[in-house]
């Protein structure tokens, strides 16, 4: 049995819990938030603490599950690897890349497993959509965006998030995931813009962004992503990948608004375009939806601990898509191109 500490209890960190409390292999041991929280039914009989801290010490976790704001991530889950906890934490990984490599570094030196949300690579849907794109071969061209016309209480959840991680970091991170898991090409340099389209978010920070990245075997990429309620629901969820020899391209003409968390991992339809061929269609009719992806992340998770699973490459990925995320943040910052170094 994995004795389980659950710190931030948000929608993600609630969904994470949920898996857990209703996992046979894991016992949570307590809960973690800054302030007091509508439990689920059940969840009364667990410890709650509102330092992470705290809970960390009370409960020696064997497993740390990390959901609170970006800025705490990295010094939450090194505390919680050197007191003997494997963590699981939700992207992105850190708000620097220093304190990424920190974070991986202290995984490797205490021999715990460190597992970074990334949710995509659980849903079979988009498990196909990378395949199919591999098939066609380099080089690529990715055209993904996720913009979020939020309002009321998720608006202020996404101007909470705004206090520290930008939308093209925070959402990013996944897509950049998905260019890099298709093309194994290193990045070269990255060019961002954004546009700072409310007075409800600091002065230096931007609600609003899209940049360009180059890889080393001739593939590009494009993303964007937006926040607030300004912004448009026409073309918000677009997912498209290139070829020389076609295109593959989600194309869910059910999807629902582009707040609504349900859509932001669905699929529904995939369109197969081989170059001077006929196009087909790929249906997903029974897709799962969040909180059972949220049960299968954490069941690897579990599967990770139990199994002992090499996790060098999960870790890699992590660093590297934050890398090129934050270079697109400070190419937006400074108005001028990146040049990336090597991964170390």
């Amino acid at each position: 049995m994995i004795r389980v500490l659950v710190a931030g209890l948000g929608n993600m960190g609630m969904s994470h819990a949920l898996a857990h409390h209703r996992h046979p292999d894991a016992e949570i041991v307590g809960l973690v938030n800054r302030s007091p929280v509508a439990l689920p039914e059940g969840f009364e009989r667990y410890p709650f603490f509102e330092s992470f801290a705290e809970g960390l010490a009370a409960t020696r976790p064997d497993l740390a599950v990390i959901a609170t704001y970006s800025d705490s991530h990295a010094d939450y889950a090194i505390a919680a690897l050197e007191a003997g906890a494997h963590v699981f934490v939700e992207k992105p990984l850190a708000t620097t890349v220093e304190d990424a490599e920190r974070v991986v570094a202290t995984a490797r030196a205490t021999g715990r497993k460190l597992v970074v949300g990334y949710i995509l690579r659980h849903h079979p849907s988009w498990q196909r959509l990378i395949a199919e794109a591999r098939r066609m071969g380099p080089p690529y061209v990715f055209r993904l965006n996720l913009n979020q016309q939020s309002d009321g209480q998720s608006w202020e959840t996404h101007k909470n998030l705004m206090r520290t991680t930008s939308p093209i970091v925070d959402c990013g991170v996944h897509y950049v995931d998905v260019m890099c898991q298709v093309t194994d090409a290193r990045p070269l340099r990255v060019h961002g813009i954004g546009a700072r389209l409310t007075g409800e978010i600091a002065e230096d920070m931007y609600n609003y962004g899209q940049f360009q990245v180059t890889f080393d075997d001739g593939s590009v990429g494009w993303y964007e992503a937006g926040w607030g309620p300004m912004m448009s629901e026409t073309a918000y969820f677009v997912k498209d990948i290139i070829s020389p020899r076609g295109a593959v391209s989600i194309v869910s003409a059910d999807a629902p608004g582009s707040d609504e968390i349900e859509g932001h991992t669905r699929v529904g339809r995939l369109r197969i375009h081989p170059a001077g061929g006929e196009d087909r269609l790929i249906d997903f009719p029974a897709e799962p939806g969040h909180q059972e992806l949220c049960d299968a992340e954490q069941a690897h998770v579990l599967r990770a601990i139990a199994e002992d699973l090499d996790l060098t490459r999960h870790m890699q990925d992590a660093v590297q898509s934050l890398r090129i995320c934050l270079a697109a943040d400070h190419s937006i910052r400074t108005g001028r191109v990146v040049e990336l170094e090597a991964a170390r």
